[in-house]
């Protein structure tokens, strides 16, 4: 199983510094997200101080950004990183994206898949040395490229390509036209077993895809510490987050496996009533266990084996807001990286 490490709240100047003691610490790779800062610049700053850890988006609002920018961006980043780079994308939500980056919303799924073939287009071009871009769709369309604006070859079509995913229509886009799925942490397993994995399974169908190409990345929290004091603050981070992202209609889903809708209907009240700071105290243990995996780290690889053994290929490990990187024992970072997954790495030629 990789274990990567989230790179949030890390200013851009220490970006390189903090990804090479990632990398020190034995870690498979590190993930930025768009969420306070931009998510391409940290991983450009951390490819020259790096030789072996992966460098992901996790993940990049992708329709504020023409694909031709992210295109470019990726390429560039797949060329100086030497194939470490992997392309993660997100829809975000129609107020984000109308109110927040001001572009225009349509359904997300459909828009996203033709987004990413789009990107496959471009570097198929780019690969072949400038020639023949002519992909024509819906919402995007390119067919002009000349030498000045091709990049030089480097070897490979492109980057993997996975996107954050909740719904079924997006599991299914995922299966379909990409390399892996990045699984929101406000998951269960039996959600990933019941609902996620039939989903994704339509889409390798559509596909032609084989499983053992495709990364399923999260997929819960993770809460653990060295101490059980340190344990138990995670937790209730983690209790925070459940609160916040059950108060919405869109994470329901999850909540319904669980007969859990009448929780998420009275955290939605408390939402729109503003009562933030209260929200959490409504989320009991036995609910937030459901949500993550929970130990310290003499145990912590036993449970992660049981919440997302046979299911996620990839865990991530983050630090709650205001909290200083802390970064677990090697010995349990090796114990966790020995469970076995069912990935087996990328296949870029599906998109050539």
């Amino acid at each position: 199983m990789k274990v990567q490490f989230a790179m949030q709240g890390v200013p851009l100047k220490n970006a390189g510094t903090f990804a090479r003691s990632i990398e020190d610490g034995g870690y498979d790779g590190i993930v930025t997200q768009e969420n306070a800062n931009e998510p391409f610049l940290p991983l450009a700053v951390a490819s020259t101080t790096t030789d072996t850890i992966q460098l992901a988006t996790g993940v990049a609002i992708a329709f504020p950004r023409s694909p031709m920018v992210v295109a470019e961006a990726s390429w560039d980043l797949q060329a100086a990183s030497d194939g470490r780079f992997v392309l993660g994308l997100g829809s975000q939500v129609k107020g984000h994206n109308e109110r927040r980056f001001s572009v225009p919303w349509s359904p997300p799924a459909p828009r996203l898949k033709e987004y990413i073939q789009s990107l496959h287009a471009i570097w198929k071009c780019w690969s072949e040395g400038g020639k023949d871009l002519a992909f024509i769709g819906k919402h995007y369309s390119f067919t002009l490229m000349t030498p000045n604006f091709t990049p030089a070859p480097m070897g490979q079509v492109g980057a993997p390509v996975t996107i954050a995913a909740v719904g079924p229509a997006m599991m299914r886009v995922a299966g379909h036209v990409c390399d892996g799925v990045r699984l929101h942490g406000f998951c269960t397993r039996k959600y990933m077993e019941n609902v996620i994995m039939p989903e994704l399974q339509t889409g390798f169908d559509r596909g032609g895809r084989s499983r053992d190409n495709f990364e399923i990345s999260g997929g819960g929290f993770i809460a653990t510490g060295k101490t059980e004091e340190e344990v138990a603050k995670m937790f209730e981070w983690i209790r925070y987050r459940v609160a916040f992202y059950g108060s919405t209609r869109t994470y329901w889903p999850v909540f319904e496996q669980h007969d859990l809708l009448d929780l998420g209907e009275k955290l939605h009240r408390m939402s729109v009533q503003q009562r933030w700071d209260e929200m959490a105290k409504e989320v009991p243990d036995d609910v937030v266990d459901l949500f993550c995996a929970r130990g310290t780290w003499d145990v912590i690889a036993d449970r992660i084996a049981d919440r997302f053994g046979g299911l996620s290929d990839s865990i991530g490990f983050q630090t709650a807001e205001g909290e200083e990187p802390s970064l677990i024992d090697r010995g349990v970072l090796q114990d966790i990286q020995r469970i076995d997954t069912t990935f087996k790495g990328y296949d870029l030629n599906h998109a050539a």
